[in-house]
């Protein structure tokens, strides 16, 4: 053990003569424990909702979305088994995206329409209940048998959605799309019976409120796109590739396809969700360096009580940068002691809201019922080491008043 550390330390364990410099002591490391708490819950809370968010919305949209330039393509069979084929990829699946109305007979609402291959769509889509889309594709095999039963296609609508036409499972809503048929008194929109067969909830009202999924076979023959599609909807084995696996897909296809991964679709979302996490950071550390400005004055005070052992100390030959690290070390002890004590009191907390769930939101006003949490060890890390390097450079002044003491005048007047 270094002789500077040793003083140290011995100036942490002795009895004050003034018992106040003590208290300042204790509440400098109370101030950081506190600052580092808080910064572990609040990080912690963040992190857990934009994970909770990434898993919702990953459960209505696909990790990358293939589409092609002047529309949709007929060539999707092909173009499906090459995609799985490439590196990373998991599935992948066509689909159909237009705008409709949808009528029922107690409300008119305004909906996003997804025409999907029942079999294959659920290996993307995860909120779709398998159990209805093998119904969905029931039905539509019963219509195209030969006897043809003529039985009313389904729709799987948002449980909002379902709310706001004031239908449930069983009922008979109408489909209404402006891609319709010319006839003699004009353009005329296309409108087609279909039975509610499911309701999906995924938490987040935009989509509740406005998808509706029909076979895709469903969907081009009411929008007159024969065997067109509008894209393909791929699903990747690791998220965080997914720009990455896009790219090679386009690479392999050429122009004019082109791709989007869930971070460029939900850009200005997680943009947010990052700003928001990275001012909260930079707020809750002012906490920490309110407390290091009481490390200052602790050691201010140190210094001021010290006086006389800091010159019989240079007297026997300590260095100007012996005396700074003694009190660097003193400091950078206070601030350690803090930060231990905030991290474990932190998790603690964490681990405490994670498992009991006592704080209740209403269901209301959040798509979440309890707060979430999610501690990440790169966060952690972050905070443990931003608290050290402010509690550093507080020792930095009073480290350096007490180095440039005079003994003989400190020996003198002390």
């Amino acid at each position: 053990m270094s002789f500077e550390f040793f003083i140290s330390r011995r100036y942490l364990k002795s009895k004050r003569k003034q018992a106040f410099i003590s208290l300042i002591t204790v509440l400098s490391i109370a101030g950081v424990t506190i600052g580092v708490m808080a910064l572990i819950v609040v990080i912690a809370v963040m992190a857990g909702f934009e994970s909770d968010m990434k898993t919702r919305i990953l459960g209505v949209e696909s990790h990358v979305v293939l589409m092609r330039y002047g529309g949709g393509f007929t060539d999707h069979q092909k173009i499906v088994k090459q995609i799985e084929k490439t590196e990373g990829v998991g599935s992948a699946t066509p689909f159909i995206y237009t705008q409709i109305m949808i009528r029922s007979s107690s409300g008119l609402s305004g909906a996003v329409l997804r025409g999907v291959e029942p079999q294959t769509v659920g290996r993307v889509i995860k909120i779709l209940d398998k159990t209805v889309l093998d119904q969905i594709s029931r039905i539509h095999q019963n219509n195209t048998e030969k006897n043809r039963l003529h039985i009313i296609p389904g729709v799987i609508l948002g449980k909002e959605l379902s709310k706001n036409l004031g239908v449930t499972t069983g009922d008979v809503v109408y489909l209404i799309s402006p891609r319709g048929m010319i006839s003699p008194v004009g353009h005329m929109p296309a409108m087609k019976r279909f039975r509610v067969v499911g309701l999906f909830e995924s938490g987040i009202y935009d989509y509740d409120g406005s998808l509706a999924y029909i076979h895709i076979q469903e969907a081009q023959n009411m929008l007159h796109m024969k065997d067109s599609v509008t894209g393909i909807e791929i699903q990747v084995k690791d998220i965080y590739k997914a720009r990455k696996v896009a790219d090679k897909i386009i690479g392999d296809l050429g122009f004019p396809y082109w791709a989007k991964d869930w971070t460029q679709m939900n850009q200005t979302l997680f943009s947010a969700l990052k700003l928001e996490k990275v001012v909260m950071f930079i707020i809750l550390t002012l906490i920490i360096l309110v407390a290091a400005f009481n490390i200052v004055g602790t050691l201010i005070m140190v210094v001021m009580e010290k006086t006389k052992d800091i010159a019989i100390l240079k007297a026997m030959g300590a260095t100007n940068r012996h005396i700074r690290r003694i009190f660097v070390f003193k400091g950078l002890v206070i601030g350690l002691v803090g930060t231990v004590l905030g991290e474990v009191l932190g998790y603690t907390l964490c681990s405490v809201l994670k498992h009991y769930k006592f704080i209740e939101l209403p269901s209301d006003i959040y798509y979440i019922t309890t707060l979430p949490v999610q501690i990440e060890s790169f966060d952690t890390v972050l905070i443990a080491v931003a608290a050290m390097i402010i509690c550093y450079l507080a020792t930095l002044y009073p480290a350096h008043q007490a180095s440039r003491l005079n003994p003989v005048e400190a020996l003198r007047y002390g």
